[in-house]
């Protein structure tokens, strides 16, 4: 007598987003993760720094200036091993949609501007698995700049890069930093696959493109929630 067949393991999938403070990211991951969901779709969110073990360590270190471009790196990498471990791998084994606001690359970014050996960081971050889909949001460094810095009456210390000594100016230091960053992405996105989103677009236009290239890539009707048995979808 044959016996029914296991339903097979579908593999998850993992979609990231990166860019520049104020490129329009964040927004755009959450109104894909929200269309998902409302899809029926198996989804799952994270976003950079934002493990529970690490967070307060964190804080500690920023608010005392203990930390140095390494320490900084080393800190930032514990938490996304903490989240890959325990969030992201088992979710995508688990055959959920992952969507990440921010990953490896924002470090190869970041920490590379803080003088970071950039073979160092990518030997660093090797566990980690490329993602099946990276949107690089576009935007001229003028619009992004003016997108955080308008109405925004502080800005914090690290955020600014005042620990690297630019300018004794947060403004002006914040400019900078932020500029080095939109070199680098602009270097690592050579060397890595990505889809670049034009961020001056509309944001309806943006979400469309981003929305398209996922029917394209992904099978969605794999990850469909299921009822369990004697519940109703």
């Amino acid at each position: 007598m044959k016996t029914a067949k296991e339903p097979k393991e579908i593999e998850g999938k993992l979609i990231a987003v990166e860019g520049l403070d104020g490129s329009g990211k964040s927004t755009q991951i959450r109104l894909l993760k929200r269309w998902l969901e409302l899809e029926g779709y198996k989804v799952f969110f994270t976003e950079w720094n934002s493990s529970e073990l690490v967070r307060q360590a964190t804080r500690k270190g920023k608010k005392k200036k203990l930390l140095t471009p390494t320490t900084f790196s080393l800190i930032h990498a514990t938490d996304f091993a903490d989240r890959y471990e325990r969030q992201i791998l088992p979710l995508l084994k688990g055959g959920y949609i992952v969507l990440a606001d921010r990953y490896v690359y924002t470090a190869f970014a970041r920490d590379s501007v803080r003088g970071c050996d950039k073979e160092w960081l990518r030997k660093l971050y090797r566990f980690a698995r490329k993602p099946d889909i990276t949107y690089f949001f576009e935007v001229p460094l003028d619009v992004a700049l003016n997108r955080i810095l308008e109405g925004r009456p502080t800005l914090k210390y690290h955020e600014a890069g005042m620990d690297m000594n630019f300018s004794k100016d947060p403004y002006e230091s914040f400019k900078i930093f932020q500029g080095k960053i939109y070199e680098e992405y602009g270097r690592i996105f050579k060397e890595f696959p990505a889809e670049r989103v034009n961020a001056t677009l509309p944001s309806e236009q943006q979400q469309a493109n981003m929305r398209d290239i996922v029917k394209k890539r992904i099978n969605l009707p794999d990850f469909k929630l299921r009822a369990q048995k004697g519940e109703k979808i």
